[in-house]
Formats: structure tokens, C-alpha cells, sequence
């Protein structure tokens, strides 16, 4: 890849190996790069260290979502989701295992995938993008199983709340919809932007990120990052951070946010925005916490650059890796 293709690149999503020694990476390209964090976290680690064991192409066009399975990796392109084996991609064999495409109406356009999450209720995988629809993915069989109807615009994200099986999506159209996940039906629909707490037209309404932790909700894009409480449905926190965010997470007492600026948000489940901690790329797309080795517990986060930083304290960068 040339210099100009670098210069360009964005880091879409990452996922850890089951055994969380490996990162993977997918790019605006359609490229995944895996990389050894065993390797890069070493004492005796070198340059070499912080770039791949393995780069290939996996799609045509962006890969928005990675995701990890007990021993596979699914990744979505351009409408269509592969599997790949762990096991494989460490000995560096990139072959796919399965390439799957929800049921779309149209064979002529191609949705982009936003979001992929696995339902571990009944060991399917919840798939969100283009065509405004959720498509969900019986893994056991690998047939789509269902389809999830009532978003006006295309999907960023999904969640789910396991315990009360509930899946929730939020899109382009502002609406956080939940549903209930044995039926397929819409339970819910709520509007952020007609929160006045949390609305900000000169964003717009989008919807770009959802994620949940029991009873919580936190979502944010056009509107602000806010938090909810899910049984009254209603607005708690509301953490006033410049641009949208791009993705959040709960972490201890604590929420991680990433977005437009070249920062990690940390916030305190009260509103407080307690610092930002610089970052390489100008705007952020990606974060994830390892928590599938205590040996190598980092926060690693991608964006508007060919670098991922990775934390292994969360108050500083500790180095970055490189496609």
C-alpha cells in the first residue's frame, strides 16, 4: 500500500481473539490486520512488533464491523458477512470460512453493514445497516432467521440486553428502537431529539452509537452522548462533549467515549466530563477494552489514521500500532 492509500486510511472497527493476545483491524479498504499484542506489549518488543502478523483483503469497500465468536471472526463489508477461523489467522491463513448475505429486497443495491452484535439468548447474531432493516443470523445454522422492521433511515448501531431479551438500534432516522427479541416486535421507540436536554439540530438527529449495561442505556451522535435509565425511559445524564460520538462504552464507575477529536472521553456516570486523553488520530471511530486476558488488558482505539493506540494505562497512550 503507497503512501497517498496510508494517508487516507481509516480504522473502522477492532475485535480481540477469544484468547485476547491478537487485534484485529478493518479498514476503509476492506483490509484486516491482525496484530500480536503478546508481541507488541513485550519487554524486549521492537518496531516490527506494532505492525501486523498478517494484513488481507477481506471485502470490497469498508469494513465497519469485526466481532468475535468463542473461535471465529466475523467481519461485515459491503453487505455481506464472512467467517474466519482464529486459529487460522494466527498460523496466517486468511481463507473464509463462510460468506453469508441477509435476505435484502433488492439485488441491485448493496447495503453497507453498520453493526453486528451476537445474541448469546439463542446463539445468534444481530446484524444492522443500509437497508433501515435488522437482520438476524441463527449461527448454529447459518441461515437469517428474522427480519426486524420499523427504522425510517439506515442503522448504525445495535445492542443487546441479554436478561430481558431485548435488542435495541439506533439509526439515521433518530430513533433508538428496542425490541423484543422472541417476538421481533418494536417495544419502543424513542426519539432523542425531541429531548430538548439532548438535542443539537446543528448535528442533526442521528443516532451512531447504543450500547447498554443492565438497566442503562448510553447513546449519542447528532444529539449528545447521553445516559438513560431503560425502565422509566427517560434521560439521567446528559455529557456535553463537542461533536458527535462515534462510540461509548461502560467501564467500572466510568464511561469511555470516542468521537470527532483526537481524544478518549472519560466521564462520570453523573454528567462530568472528568479529562480526555489525547490520541494520534484527529477523529475516532473505534474503542475496545480487552478483557479476554488479564495479561494483556489494554483499550485500544482507531480512527482518521493508519495508527491504533493502545492504553495499557488509561490515563496515557502507551505506543500505537500501524497497518
Amino acid at each position: 500500500m503507497g503512501p497517498v492509500e496510508l494517508l487516507h486510511m481509516s480504522v473502522f472497527s477492532q475485535s480481540f481473539s477469544p484468547c485476547g493476545r491478537y487485534l484485529a483491524a478493518g479498514n476503509n479498504y476492506g483490509e484486516i490486520a491482525i496484530f500480536s499484542l503478546s508481541a507488541a506489549l513485550s519487554p524486549d518488543s521492537t518496531s516490527l512488533s506494532q505492525k501486523p502478523v498478517l494484513t488481507f483483503t477481506a471485502h470490497e469497500g469498508p469494513i465497519f464491523s469485526l466481532l468475535s465468536t468463542d473461535c471465529h471472526l466475523l467481519s461485515a463489508g459491503n453487505g455481506e458477512i464472512s467467517a474466519w477461523s482464529w486459529n487460522e489467522l494466527i498460523k496466517k491463513n486468511a481463507k473464509a470460512l463462510w460468506t453469508k448475505r441477509p435476505n435484502y429486497k433488492s439485488s441491485l443495491e448493496i447495503p453497507e453493514i453498520n453493526s453486528m452484535v451476537i445474541n448469546p439468548r439463542d446463539n445468534s447474531l444481530v446484524v444492522g445497516g443500509g437497508d433501515n432493516n435488522i437482520h438476524v443470523l441463527d449461527l448454529e445454522h447459518g441461515v437469517f432467521k428474522s427480519v426486524l422492521q420499523g427504522h425510517s433511515d439506515y442503522i448504525h448501531c445495535v445492542s443487546v440486553r441479554e436478561r430481558e431479551a431485548e435488542i435495541l438500534s439506533g439509526g439515521e432516522d433518530g430513533a433508538v428502537r428496542i425490541w423484543d427479541s422472541r417476538t421481533g416486535q418494536s417495544v419502543h421507540c424513542i426519539e432523542v431529539y425531541k429531548y430538548e436536554s439532548c438535542a443539537r439540530p446543528q448535528y442533526g438527529k442521528w443516532i451512531s452509537c447504543v450500547t447498554t449495561d443492565s438497566d442503562w442505556m448510553l447513546c449519542g451522535g447528532g444529539p449528545s452522548l447521553s445516559l438513560w435509565h431503560l425502565r422509566s425511559l427517560s434521560p439521567t445524564s446528559i455529557f456535553s462533549l463537542t461533536g458527535c460520538q462515534r462510540q461509548a462504552t461502560f467501564y467500572q464507575d466510568m464511561i469511555l467515549a470516542v468521537g470527532e477529536g483526537p481524544f478518549v472521553s472519560h466521564c462520570l456516570l453523573g454528567g462530568e466530563v472528568k479529562a480526555q486523553i489525547p490520541c494520534t488520530p484527529q477523529s475516532l471511530n473505534t474503542l475496545q477494552l480487552n478483557t479476554n486476558s488479564t495479561e494483556h488488558r489494554v483499550l485500544t482505539v482507531g480512527g482518521s489514521s493508519d495508527h491504533i493506540d493502545v492504553f495499557t494505562n488509561l490515563s496515557y497512550r502507551a505506543f500505537s500500532l500501524s497497518f
